[in-house]
């Protein structure tokens, strides 16, 4: 089964450029230094999904000219991958249903708190239909034509889950991956991982942290995400990347 999957967004939760900052990377005039907060489409012949609906979910659907969405999955709660789902409410207008949302029960959990007028016995009119479906670490589950993975990371003291779908994983917010989830990774023949800066951060991989573990994976093609304007110019990081390895950029498109 052939998927096509976009990066919708590959920056980290401030954004490059960032906000009042003057650095060479916020001032830069080179659109792959332009990052919108970490999101990513993918879909196959029947099916279309996105994993995380950050603030900047309805830029990203209209640059992409999204038509058609089958379900939302989230990794985590925070809000840089959570505050955009109020938006989701124009695909169920244009598609006359509920979104299925899955994600695990903390998550979930959050999420009813954050949108209680989506979940309230009484709603205003117009307001998103959701139907949340908790999802584990320990078991698969299928959205249409798509089998999913489940892995579960660290994000400092919080668990979050990264996704493999055939030969594609999807992991971000990390800093340490167990042994029997990155078992779930090997194999996988694109590895999407985060690498936020290069020096050390409470809970996510640095650039070199993030270069070990694609290496120790041996994806034919790693890419890195949620990247901060402290990781450098893209052009001259990627360019000294090994082979194999590549920094991702908004709207970067690949299939497999």
């Amino acid at each position: 089964m052939k998927l096509n999957i976009t990066f919708l967004g590959t920056g980290t939760s401030q954004g490059v450029p960032v906000i009042a900052c003057d650095c060479e990377v916020c001032k830069s005039s080179d659109a792959k230094d332009k990052r919108l907060r970490s999101s990513v489409l993918i879909e196959s012949d029947n099916t279309s999904i996105i994993i995380d609906t950050g603030p900047d979910f309805r830029q990203q659907m209209l640059r992409e000219g999204v038509q058609k969405l089958t379900a939302v999955i989230l990794t985590h709660s925070h809000k840089d991958h959570l505050a955009g789902l109020d938006d989701i409410r124009a695909f169920n207008f244009k598609q006359k249903k509920d979104m299925d949302l899955y994600a695990r029960k903390e998550c979930i959990e959050r999420v009813e708190i954050e949108y209680d007028y989506v979940f309230a016995n009484k709603k205003y009119p117009g307001v998103p239909s959701i139907q949340t479906i908790e999802i584990s670490e320990n078991d698969s589950f299928k959205i249409g034509d798509l089998e999913i993975i489940p892995i579960m990371v660290w994000h400092y003291k919080m668990p979050v889950l990264g996704f493999r779908i055939g030969d594609f994983t999807y992991i971000t917010d990390a800093n340490r991956i167990e042994a029997k989830e990155l078992d779930k990774i090997k194999g996988s023949k694109v590895l999407v991982l985060n690498a936020l800066q290069k020096t050390e951060h409470i809970s996510h991989f640095t650039l070199q942290e993030a270069i070990e573990l694609a290496q120790d994976v041996n994806a034919k093609q790693t890419y890195f995400t949620h990247i901060s304007h402290k990781l450098g110019m893209h052009e001259e990081e990627d360019s000294r990347l090994p082979k194999g390895i590549n920094l991702a950029s908004d709207g970067l498109k690949i299939s497999l």
